[in-house]
């Protein structure tokens, strides 16, 4: 199995590599060790895999992830410990949604699906009209979502699914704080139009 591979992690028990923080994982994998790689790829596929599935990587999810980290692997004497390890990932992982955005032949089949929502469990009595209250908000809040373009879609999911800072955002989409800040603006105001045409058409 290559490296960085989700999964391979799995088959072992917990190592001296989980007590390491990312940068002395990634100088051990620079020195050949292929078990520091995969405990990155332990602690980080979960907000990779996240990642994915918010930028709209929908059921492809897993195959983005799974070559962003061997692209990472691959990279890894590109980086540079100005950004956290998480953030070069996580732009990696957008780098390759963005890719599979354009290969898709129709657009049609995109989803976007809130996995910063946890389900909503069956309920009864007064919690009920909460709970789907709830779940509706969610429902409007992800179709808005899918309405904004791209790169507002993306700096949304970063800054406020994801709960990235403007450092963080800044790498993972490759562009300047400011543009981050404008683009958050906008962006924002995008989807609250978006979610007031969305209640004001339920209602």
């Amino acid at each position: 199995m290559e490296p960085g591979r989700p999964g391979r992690c799995h088959e072992s028990g917990p190592t001296a590599e989980a007590a390491l923080d990312d940068d002395e994982l990634v100088t051990r994998v620079r020195a050949g060790d292929r078990e520091a790689y995969d405990a990155l790829v332990a602690r980080h596929t979960a907000s990779a895999y996240r990642t994915a599935v918010l930028l709209g990587a929908g059921p492809d999810a897993e195959d983005v992830v799974q070559e962003a980290f061997v692209k990472a692997y691959r990279k890894l004497s590109r980086y540079r410990a100005e950004a956290s390890f998480r953030s070069w990932l996580l732009a990696i992982v957008a780098n390759e949604t963005r890719n599979l955005h354009r290969a898709r032949t129709r657009r049609d089949g995109l989803t976007l699906r809130a996995a910063a929502a946890e389900p909503v469990a069956a309920v009864t009595g007064d919690d009920g009209l909460d709970a789907v209250l709830a779940a509706e908000r969610r429902a409007a809040l992800v179709g808005a979502l899918r309405r904004l373009p791209v790169r507002d879609r993306e700096v949304i999911v970063c800054r406020y699914l994801l709960d990235l800072g403007e450092d963080e955002t800044v790498t993972v989409l490759g562009v300047a704080r400011g543009t981050v800040k404008s683009r958050t603006h906008r962006a924002l105001a995008k989807l609250r139009a978006l979610l007031d045409r969305e209640v004001a058409h339920r209602g």
